[in-house]
This record gives structure tokens, C-alpha cells and sequence, in this order.
């Protein structure tokens, strides 16, 4: 196991301490995280409003005023890095400006989910993705936009529409039956992805993407294992894991 410096190493989180800013009603991200962090390393959260607009110039000044009161907060306890854990609330151009306001603020390294999924993609030198989240069309197409622009060509893409009623349905990702969710992503596959991409940082997906690979013969990058993966190596840890696909058991 790497030993990196950290800053304020305590009993539990003596490798390293991690901060992550969630949406209010998101119950996966730090359920999963936990399930992912090695010996050593401890995960500390902050929850913060989920913005869906990131576009106009007043949504913008929401967005970045809430993440550094959220990246303030979690930078009083010390941590070595910082994730904003949103796929859609992240996806803001250019890719590296939110992150690096983060830094600004915290004083420490910072990733969000949108930059660490493009990130996990081309260290995987995968360049094309078939598509699976639980979001309604809307939000589908803004992702396909954003991967575009930063030269991520989505083939297929398949959402479960959860949310096109307004956010008061957001709840209802976490309560997807795994057996849905697998139906669901196997039907995304298509010819010519290179990878499997499966958005939503409160999606339920971490135990099944190992077998997924198995059976689409192709990686499998998911919002939170993608932004865990950027906020260890951020902090400095270097572990790989055989369990969680071949991101962070090859990069």
C-alpha cells in the first residue's frame, strides 16, 4: 500500500481523508464510497441544493456559490481531496473550472464526477460509449452534449426517464431493483462502444459492474466509481481493487 503525505492524519483516516459534496436526497454516493475505501482512508460528506440549471450566468453564480460554502466546510476537516459527487451539476465547461475553483477555495486537490468519468474514459483510451442512466431524455441529451465537446462520441444512449416529472422524483434512482437496472444497461450496449457508461451518482451500481463487464466484454465506467477513483488518486492513493472494474484495478 502507498503511503503519500497527508495533512492531518488521524486514527481512522491515517492514509488519508476524502471529502465529498452530495446532492440532498442522494443516499448511494456515500453508501458506496464507504463499501470502496481502503484501510486507512476515510470518507467525510456535506450535502449541498441540487442545481439543474449550470448554464445561465445566474445559475452559474448558484452553483459556485454553494460549492465553496460545501468546500469550505469539508476543507475545516482536513482532507486530502474533494469531489463534488453530481454527474449533471458537474457537467460545466470548461471541464476543469469547477474543480479548480474548488481548489481555490479548499487548498487542496478537487474532481467532480463529470470531469472524472471523461478522466477514467481516457485513461482507459476509450474514446466511444454506449450510454445507461435513470434520467429522462432532457438530461440525457445535455450529457451527450457535454461528452461531445470534450470528445467522448456516445453511440447509444437508454434512460429510465426518472425525473422528467420534476426533481421531487430523484428519490426514486436509489430505489431501482438491481435486476431493472442490469436489464437496463445490458439493453444500452451497443456495437462500436468501447466502454459502458453508466451516469447518476445515486444509481445503485457498484456490485454489479464487474459481472457487467464479463458479460458486455468491455469496461464498465460508473459516476461513483469514477469520481472515487479520481479523488483517491488526487489524495495521493494509489491502491488498485480487483472488484470494481478494470478502472481501478488498471489505472
Amino acid at each position: 500500500m502507498s503511503e503519500p503525505p497527508h495533512r492531518h492524519p488521524t486514527t481512522y483516516g491515517w492514509r488519508a481523508k476524502i471529502g465529498v459534496i452530495v446532492p440532498p436526497t442522494n443516499t448511494v454516493n456515500e453508501a458506496e464510497w464507504q463499501l470502496m475505501a481502503p484501510v486507512g482512508v476515510t470518507i467525510h460528506t456535506t450535502r449541498m441544493p441540487l442545481h439543474e440549471d449550470i448554464t445561465s450566468a445566474a445559475g452559474k453564480r448558484a452553483l459556485y456559490d454553494d460549492v465553496r460554502r460545501a468546500t469550505h466546510y469539508l476543507a475545516q476537516a482536513g482532507v486530502d481531496s474533494i469531489a463534488y459527487g453530481c454527474t449533471a451539476g458537474s457537467m460545466v465547461l470548461p471541464i476543469t473550472a469547477l474543480s479548480d475553483f474548488m481548489a481555490e477555495v479548499s487548498g487542496v486537490a478537487c474532481v467532480t464526477t463529470a470531469a472524472a468519468i471523461v478522466d477514467g474514459l481516457k485513461a482507459l483510451g476509450i474514446s466511444r460509449i454506449a450510454l445507461a442512466t435513470p434520467h429522462h431524455d432532457a438530461l440525457n441529451q445535455h450529457e451527450k452534449s457535454f461528452l461531445a465537446s470534450v470528445g467522448i462520441d456516445t453511440l447509444a444512449m437508454r434512460g429510465l426517464g426518472i425525473g422528467a416529472g420534476g426533481p421531487h422524483e430523484y428519490p426514486h434512482i436509489a430505489r431501482t431493483p438491481a435486476a431493472e437496472i442490469h436489464d437496463h444497461v445490458v439493453a444500452a450496449d451497443c456495437d462500436g462502444a468501447e466502454a459502458m457508461v453508466i451516469s447518476c451518482t445515486d444509481f445503485p451500481v457498484l456490485d454489479m459492474i464487474a459481472g457487467l463487464e464479463d458479460e458486455l466484454a468491455k469496461p464498465v465506467v460508473t459516476s461513483n466509481q469514477a469520481t472515487f477513483w479520481a479523488a483517491l488518486r488526487a489524495a495521493g492513493i494509489d491502491d488498485r481493487f480487483d472488484r470494481y472494474g478494470v478502472l481501478l484495478k488498471n489505472c
